[in-house]
């Protein structure tokens, strides 16, 4: 199955959990933003388009399309991350759209609050499932853990909705590991509009000397 083969291969990159103890770096919001709304509160998420172009353009289509509404993050591990957006609450697998280049080597960490893709083995596998570190997790870097995973954005707004996603009770369930008891589901994720970056000031005119 697809997306066990996916779970197995993140999993393997996992580091010993531990507990999260500091928020994640803010992150400036000058590129696109969703707000994923889940039933345990909202996400907000900037996105980077400069840095990763073809994984931002990819995850907005899906969002637009409505893709990710009514399902779940099927897959949360503490010290780790929380993972979703690819599966429905009784755990079926949603079609996807072809899988896009990976963008691991951009120069974005897995740091805690960032939002990446998740994949297969073939670092190019990416399709519409993404991950949240709640730590910081280096070793799935470019040139760290291999081709890497490609980070995208940061969570700018609810890391401690996050947070208490990760803290739920899981199971094992249709043959998956870590899934929530209770399903976390994704209610919708909307792009919202954003304030523009602040322009720099205008240097200020020297006053003439006598």
């Amino acid at each position: 199955m697809l997306f066990s083969a996916l779970i197995l291969n993140l999993a393997q990159a996992a580091a010993p959990p531990a507990t999260p103890t500091q928020a994640p770096t803010p992150t400036p919001i000058t590129g696109p933003v969703v707000e994923i709304t889940t039933s345990m509160g909202v996400i907000k998420v900037a996105l980077d388009a400069e840095k990763a172009p073809l994984t931002v353009d990819n995850f907005l289509k899906y969002v637009r399309a409505g893709f990710y509404d009514g399902t779940v993050f099927h897959r949360v591990m503490p010290g780790f991350m929380i993972q979703g957006g690819g599966m429905t609450p009784d755990l079926k697998e949603k079609p996807s759209r072809p899988a896009i280049r990976n963008e691991a080597k951009n120069g974005l960490r897995n740091s805690r609050g960032t939002i990446a893709m998740a994949r297969l083995s073939d670092p190019n596998s990416a399709t519409a499932q993404f991950f949240i570190s709640v730590k910081d997790n280096h070793r799935l870097d470019f040139g760290i853990g291999g081709a890497g995973y490609a980070v995208f954005g940061a969570v700018v707004g609810g890391m401690d909705v996050v947070d208490k996603i990760v803290g739920v009770q899981t199971t094992s369930k249709g043959g998956l590991e870590n899934v929530p008891v209770a399903p976390v589901l994704i209610k919708t994720v909307r792009e919202v509009k954003t304030a523009p970056a602040p322009k720099p000031a205008a240097p200020k005119a020297e006053t003439p000397k006598p």
